[in-house]
Parts: C-alpha cells; structure tokens; sequence
C-alpha cells in the first residue's frame, strides 16, 4: 500500500515526519510521489496557534473528502493537546506524540480489522527522550537532528508544553550515530533541533554545547546549524565556549515575543528587554558576521499602544537580519486565554503591519552590510529561473547563476548586490 505524509509546523515535525516515513518503508509500504494519491494519508500537526489548528481541520477535512477510500490517520501535537476535536470523527487512526514508532503496527491492524482507533496517551513527568533516529532527510541538503523534546516554561500564551511534555534529551552517544550515519550519506550541515533547544541536557547535567561539539568531531560533517533557542541558559560562559565551535554557523534565532517588559511579565517570559540585549551583544562580540533572527508577538492580552510602541522601538534598536511577525491568538487552556483586556483584532492587524514595516527594513539594511563580502556557501538548489541558491553560515540567502552543478556543494562567493529578501554574488 502507498502513502504519504502531510507535515505541518517546525523543524521537529519535519524530523519525526522523516522517522514515520522511514518506518512505513522499512514495513512494506511505498511512498508516493508529490501529487499522487495515496492509500494512507499521515498528517504530522502542528498546534502552536489557532490558525494552526485551522490549516490542520481544513487538510483533514479536503483528504477526507477527495480520498473516501484512503486510510486518513491524525498524529502531532494537536491531537496531543487536543484529543477530543470534533474533526477526528472523519478519520481512521488518531494519536498523539507518544505513538510515533508504532505508527505502521496500528496502521496495519486498522487494515487487519478496520475498526477506527484513537488512543492519545498522555505525558508523564519523568518520561525519557524517544529512542528515534533518522538514516536520511528526503530531498534536503541540511539534515536535521532532533535532539531535545518539551518544555518546562509554560508561557502565558502556548500549549506546547501540553503537547510536548516536559524537557528531555538525547543520549549523546546516539547523536554521534545518527550525525555519523548521515555524514555517510554526504551531509555536510547537521541542524539541532528541540522544542526548547536551549535546554538540551538539563535533564542530564549536560548542555547545548555538549550536543554541538560532538556534531562538529564527526568527519564530514563542515557546519553544525542550531534551530529556533530562548534566551535561557545563554550566559557568558556558554557563549564563550559555543564560539570555540568554528564549525558552529553564526546564526541565532533567538525568540523575543516582546521588547517591552511588562509584556514580557504577563506572558510569563523568563527575561527583561535588557537581558535579552546583553546576550545579542555577547553573540555578536564572539561570532564574527553574527545574524540574529527573532519571532515578535503583536496583540498579547492587555498589549496597550504604549507597550507596542516600547517593543517596537526595541525591536528596531536590535537590527535583527530577520523578525517573524506574529499574531497572538488566544489558546483554551492557557492563562493568557483567561486574561483581561485581550485586544482588538483590528487593533492587532495594524500592529503587525506596523512592525513588519519596519522589519523588513532593517532586513533590508543588514543584506546590504554583506555586500563586498566573500563567505562559504552551501548550495541547495537550482531554481527554474536558472540561479543556484544558497546559504551563508550566518543563513544568508545566495543566488549566483553557473552552468556546473553545484548542489551539495560548499564554495566561496563574494556578495555583490543586496535585494529585499537575498543577495546576489559571484563564485571566488
């Protein structure tokens, strides 16, 4: 039987999508093409808003609807966090986070006895990081490693830690197994991954550093990426040591969600405007041509103009290479979904406007400050328009026209023009 899985949401699900895809094939069943239908459709869910769980019934519903026959089965952390959604009444199997590796044993007893399943298990305090690991990433130059899971933060605006449990980590000597297998397989950037990377190894009386430096022993592996990372746990101290890594690419995504601090209090964020200042300063003191990226939230509960102006103009101050602007939304389950004052949806569109405005701009202007530049560029694709495109350590985007095929390949380009959203440049 063929099937095919719909992946939504962060780099995580992109991770354990691969794992599903590896079990399913090492059980007998084919993976189909992009635009083939399926016998099984897997959709990996993502729950971090409410527009997620939108997008999420919305696919359920359409594969339902076009594919009466097809075995429609529900995993990720929706069905985590939310087990009892009128939508899986349309599907076949549904389960949370803790059934992944069982996924083609339930789908074959569906099979066997067609009787629909749903059994969401509930995390547990203490649990242990899933024994999972991947031998390839389909159809990516950059493989991605998932080495933490859950979060002990319990911020005023997420569901996370009730789709993900509590913070785990993975054993080290796995890691080197799985970078070594992938190595093998001629990768040449592994990304960490975790729902809160930044607390890797708190459960094991390691840290992030741990993970990276044993990415950067394995031959053949060139350039260790770190995800999504809250500005916890980054102390002078651990940067210093990060900035040992010279295989470390100097690009940090580090979430802000607000520059005003009474902000920051209500969503129960673990740091001030000026804390999370002083860590950008250290990152870019250690790391030479340093980006820092950021997710921004507009319209929290009680968000008045004053608080947004406060975190607009630190937003500005900061010159993030990037800023994903985002829309609060209110979540059942979640303090902020029970606070007063929650604002206007006009009120927080303008607001997101507002301050995508301004983001590009400095988007713009830190493209511009590459130009002149020669960095190592991992080359991923060539488009339909005739470019290759690529990224620098520091992630930024490259488009440089060759004749010669250059995917998977790492080579010096000089920056040689700026545009709103990549650079264009030329080999060296």
């Amino acid at each position: 039987m063929t099937f095919k899985i719909i992946t939504l949401g962060c780099k995580v699900n992109q991770y354990e999508s691969q794992v599903m895809t590896e079990i399913m094939l090492k059980d007998g069943f084919s993976l189909v093409q992009e635009d083939d239908p399926a016998d099984i459709y897997i959709i990996n869910t993502c729950t971090v808003t409410a527009v997620s769980d939108s997008k999420n019934r919305k696919i359920i519903r359409r594969l339902r609807r076009n594919n009466e026959n097809s075995i429609i089965v529900v995993t990720g952390c929706m069905s985590q966090a939310f087990p009892e959604d009128d939508v899986y009444k349309i599907c076949d199997i549904v389960v949370g986070n803790t059934s992944r590796k069982n996924i083609s044993k339930l789908i074959k007893e569906y099979i066997t006895d067609n009787n629909r399943f749903v059994d969401v298990e509930m995390h547990t305090t203490g649990e242990k990081f899933e024994p999972i690991k991947i031998s390839d990433f389909e159809e990516r130059t950059r493989a991605q490693i998932k080495i933490e899971d859950g979060c002990n933060r319990f911020c005023a605006y997420c569901i996370i830690p009730y789709a993900r449990g509590r913070v785990r980590s993975k054993d080290l000597g796995e890691l080197k197994e799985e970078a070594v297998t992938l190595a093998s397989k001629g990768y040449k950037e592994i990304v960490l991954v975790g729902i809160n990377l930044s607390c890797f190894g708190q459960d094991t009386n390691l840290n992030l550093c741990d993970a990276v430096e044993t990415v950067a022993d394995v031959e053949g592996i060139e350039r260790v990426r770190l995800s999504s990372l809250e500005p916890e746990r980054l102390d002078p101290e651990f940067i210093a040591r990060l900035a040992k890594c010279k295989k470390l690419c100097p690009h940090f995504h580090l979430s802000l969600q607000s520059g005003c601090d009474e902000t920051l209090k209500r969503m129960n964020r673990h740091y001030s405007s000026k804390e999370y200042s002083e860590i950008v300063n250290n990152l870019r003191n250690a790391f030479k041509d340093c980006a820092i990226t950021t997710d921004v939230m507009v319209g929290f509960a009680g968000e008045t103009d004053e608080e947004f102006e406060k975190s607009l103009n630190f937003v500005h101050s900061i010159k993030f290479a990037k800023v994903h602007t985002f829309i609060y939304s209110r979540r059942k389950g979640t303090k902020g979904d029970l606070m007063p004052n929650q604002v206007d949806p006009s009120i927080k569109n303008e607001r997101s406007k507002k301050l995508i405005e301004v983001t590009l701009n400095d988007r713009k202007e830190f493209l511009k400050n590459q130009v002149g530049n020669t960095y190592s560029v991992l080359f991923e694709r060539k488009r339909p328009e005739g470019y290759w495109e690529g990224y620098t350590m520091n992630y930024t985007p490259v488009h440089i026209y060759s004749d010669d095929d250059l995917a998977n390949k790492i080579l010096d380009v000089k920056i040689t023009k700026a545009y709103d959203d990549h650079c264009d440049g030329k080999l060296v």
